[in-house]
């Protein structure tokens, strides 16, 4: 089997695994990190150069999906257009299956639809997958609410 029929698969596994299991609402922290940093909870702001938030998608996208990425871009672009526009936080939908992203998805460990915020900071790199977003998907506010207050604390140093 194929990266992309794999990719595909893995992904369609997942999202009808959530869709089956009712897992459509908050049911607690989901979060994994992975840090090259000595100091996993705090950094302090002034160290903080830049922020990415990459929604890592296949070429077909199911509902739930598009969702995910479409309500991450209208948070950052409702509430952080000027980290934007300076480029302190960086954000895209990146296609998964697509040779050209292959650095990018091997950088975060990307296997399947996800969601993914890098935080470069004068320690290192420190990276986490965010899985509560899927939980938020049918509220909309909640979701732009949530992602709004994590990338306030990843920008204050915070990765707790």
């Amino acid at each position: 089997m194929g990266n992309k029929s794999f990719f595909t698969l893995l992904m369609l596994i997942i999202v009808s695994s959530i869709i089956l299991s009712g897992c459509l609402e908050n049911t607690g922290t989901n979060v994994t990190a992975e840090t090259n940093s000595s100091s996993d909870v705090e950094v302090e702001e002034s160290t903080i150069q830049r922020i990415e938030v990459f929604h890592f998608h296949g070429t077909h996208q199911c509902y739930s999906c598009k969702t995910v990425g479409a309500y991450a871009e209208e948070t950052i672009n409702t509430y952080f257009s000027d980290e934007l526009a300076s480029e302190k936080i960086i954000f895209g939908h990146i296609n998964g299956e697509l040779p050209e992203n292959k650095d990018l998805v091997t950088k975060y460990g990307v296997s399947t639809a996800s969601l993914w915020i890098g935080v470069y900071h004068d320690n290192g790199f420190h990276k986490e997958e965010n899985v509560n977003v899927w939980y938020k998907i049918n509220d909309k506010q909640e979701y732009m609410r949530y992602l709004e207050g994590l990338i306030e604390k990843r920008l204050a140093g915070d990765f707790s």
